[in-house]
């Protein structure tokens, strides 16, 4: 057989990045695609060659199947990888480019539509002897039909699109009374991120583990798994640790979920690599019984952690997937898959995690990387989207890269992944490895006893709850060391001009720098003397002397407490980002009468409603005059495929409605103004403006 001569990647960001990779160690040219946001993008930097599909919209560019195949067919490609994501499991698109005449580097047609179909998958698979979780049958079912069906299994139950995948539109529900509410939002988000809102629904199995077998498939009837991989740790359905192989299976397990990974996959015609997703009861099985497991879906495409069985098993899977569609034959037998050490692989996303109560929300973020330091070594893989200048919108996925570890065994693969994420700076947008740095250190994390409920049980407990008083030194002495004359050799210096809190006649002024770190209380940070040299007390705790040890375009280090403390930084117009072991901050020197005067959240005081996360309105639920009670729903903002309710926070009248749907706002931008009745006015907030 010939491999091809040109692929086009049909998607973008960290996929495209490892597609065109091994495209290159194949020698086969390749061909990117990008909308008007991509198009400095690091996957058309580093393609053969580029084409523009359209502006920033997906629906008219990474969506737009006339637009992929003319730049398939201007570029001479004769083949099509449809990476993960937008088209990947679409079989509209895997027919067109088929009927194109370019060969689609995936399933056929028919096994994406079946296996797309949650329900006809489930039943196809059940009659190949595969088991399967109980729930409703029959595709198509209405919302009354949805809630008997839900009634019938019996709390509590998973409400699923049929399409699509990801976790988006899953919706757990334990309280039948709130069945009609969930089954409207994960109709909305499904038709959201699919087109297609079709639920069904599924007995929901507390505790489970998430685990999935690799299945790879030729065109002349081999099919062989390639082990498992363990992705039980989820927030929101959506998985952001993986490793291989599962610290729960034995090997008796594993022999038999292979085997119907294997058939589920013969079931349905299989062709390329796929992904068999299992659900396994958590605990340990009664004495002499079997392991339970049962079938969730079957994904047609690359699966996000692919990686780790790459790690593991020594083979390269976007190289398979070519060469299968390519026509050869797998040259390998089940018995020749070994799994050797361990694999663990974390989920880089733009995001910021937000502390209400018990419970956490991990909001989309925003914004230009201004720094970036990306951990690579012989046991230490990065495959990652982005490049300093990256601009990190809210049109697509909010993940970034994957940083994937690999160890002798899962301690040593757990350490090395840790390690790695310390490593591992983003300046400029927020993201979640300071999260997961926390996360991979877990008691339960570490002894392997996971849950898909594990992450959003405990997810408070591994947020920070403050900013450490370092950094806020830090970026005071930063902004304190700029307001200092910078002398030129033989030049005369005011002394007046010098902000070392000198007068005379008494003991020496303290400078006021009010630093802000989104998400926390201002604070007001007081330095006394030069930064070199200086007296600082950060809020109302004791003063600490401290002092620039040195500072650089992208680093800092701060001598506090007789510690030195190493930052990376950059500085924007808002201030300075500070980074270090993963976490980061943005600092920024503000005077909070000079913000209360330009207005925002702060001139509405502790009424205002904000935006957690830039977005779109798609769902406005009050007016202007209405009285709402707390919790009630006002409205709705999305950002890449996620939806986020604003509620009322208390009893009240609405006052200010200053969006409609289809707005587009900013992070922090003021949505409504709820007054509160007299009897539940909240209490002043400190600094906020009378």
């Amino acid at each position: 057989m010939t491999m091809f001569d040109t692929v086009l990647v049909a998607n973008r960001g960290e996929i495209a990045v490892r597609v065109i990779r091994t495209l290159r160690a194949e020698g086969v040219r390749s061909v990117a695609v990008h909308s008007d946001a991509d198009a400095d993008a690091r996957h058309v930097r580093e393609a053969d060659t580029a084409v523009r599909i359209g502006p920033a919209a997906a629906a008219e560019s990474y969506l737009s199947v006339e637009r992929l195949l003319d730049a398939a067919r201007r570029t001479g490609a004769q083949a099509v990888h449809p990476g993960y994501g937008f088209l990947a499991e679409n079989a509209a698109f895997a027919a067109a480019c088929t009927g194109a005449g370019l060969t689609f580097v995936g399933p056929p047609t028919a096994a994406i539509e079946l296996m797309g179909d949650k329900i006809r998958a489930k039943e196809t698979v059940a009659a190949a002897g595969v088991p399967v979780v109980p729930g409703s049958s029959g595709s198509g079912l209405s919302d009354a039909e949805l809630d008997a069906a839900a009634r019938e299994i019996g709390m509590p139950v998973l409400l699923k699109p049929s399409a699509g995948g990801g976790g988006k539109g899953m919706r757990l529900v334990r309280d039948a009374a709130l069945l009609a509410d969930e089954i409207a939002a994960a109709r909305r988000e499904a038709r959201s991120s699919f087109g297609d809102d079709t639920l069904l629904v599924e007995r929901w199995i507390d505790r489970p583990r998430h685990i999935e077998i690799q299945v790879l498939a030729d065109g002349h009837g081999n099919v062989v798994h390639l082990g498992e991989r363990e992705c039980s740790l989820q927030r929101r359905h959506q998985k952001i640790i993986e490793e291989a192989p599962s610290p729960l299976l034995d090997e008796a397990t594993r022999t038999a979920m292979g085997e119907a990974a294997v058939n589920a996959a013969r079931s349905c015609g299989y062709r390329g690599a796929g992904t068999v997703e299992f659900i396994v009861p958590g605990g340990a099985p009664a004495a002499g019984a079997p392991r339970d497991y049962f079938f969730m879906e079957m994904n047609t495409r690359l699966q996000v952690e692919h990686p780790v069985t790459e790690l593991v098993t020594g083979l390269d899977l976007v190289q398979w997937q070519l060469r299968v569609a390519a026509g050869e034959p797998l040259d390998f037998g089940q018995d020749d898959v070994t799994l050797t050490g361990h694999a663990v692989e974390a989920r880089v996303c733009a995001e910021t995690a937000r502390v209400s109560g018990d419970r956490v929300d991990f909001l989309p973020s925003a914004g230009t990387v201004r720094l970036l330091r990306e951990p690579q070594g012989p046991r230490v893989r990065t495959d990652s989207g982005l490049s300093e200048g990256t601009e990190v919108g809210t049109s697509y996925d909010p993940m970034l890269s994957k940083v994937v570890a690999y160890g002798p065994d899962r301690a040593a693969a757990l350490r090395g992944l840790r390690a790695a994420l310390a490593g591992t700076t983003v300046l400029g947008v927020d993201t979640n490895v300071a999260f997961l740095r926390a996360l991979l250190a877990h008691p339960d994390v570490v002894s392997g006893e996971l849950d898909t409920g594990l992450v959003d049980r405990d997810a408070a407990s591994l947020v920070p709850t403050g900013v450490p008083h370092e950094v806020c030194a830090a970026a005071a002495l930063l902004r304190h060391t700029a307001l200092e004359p910078s002398p030129v050799p033989g030049d005369w210096t005011n002394p007046f001009e010098v902000p070392s809190g000198f007068r005379m006649g008494g003991e020496p002024a303290w400078t006021v720098h009010h630093v802000r770190v989104p998400g926390h209380e201002p604070v007001a940070v007081r330095v006394r003397g030069l930064a070199h040299d200086a007296l600082v007390r950060v809020g109302d705790a004791d003063p600490v002397t401290a002092r620039l040890v040195s500072t650089g375009p992208a680093h800092v280090q701060l001598g506090w407490g007789g510690v030195t403390h190493h930052f990376t930084r950059v500085v924007d117009e808002g201030g300075a980002w500070l980074g270090r072991d993963g976490q980061t901050w943005h600092a920024q020197v503000h005077d909070p009468v000079e913000a209360a005067l330009r207005g925002g959240a702060g001139a509405h005081g502790a009424d205002a409603l904000t935006a957690p996360m830039p977005g779109t309105v798609t769902v406005v639920k009050a007016e202007v005059g209405e009285e709402v009670v707390t919790g009630q729903s006002l409205l709705v903002v999305e950002a890449m495929k996620m939806e986020h309710v604003i509620a009322s926070p208390y009893d009240g009248v609405v006052t200010e409605l200053d969006v409609s749907a289809g707005s587009t706002v900013a992070m922090d931008q003021v949505l409504a103004v709820v007054e509160p009745k007299e009897s539940e006015q909240p209490e002043p907030k400190e600094g906020d403006v009378p």
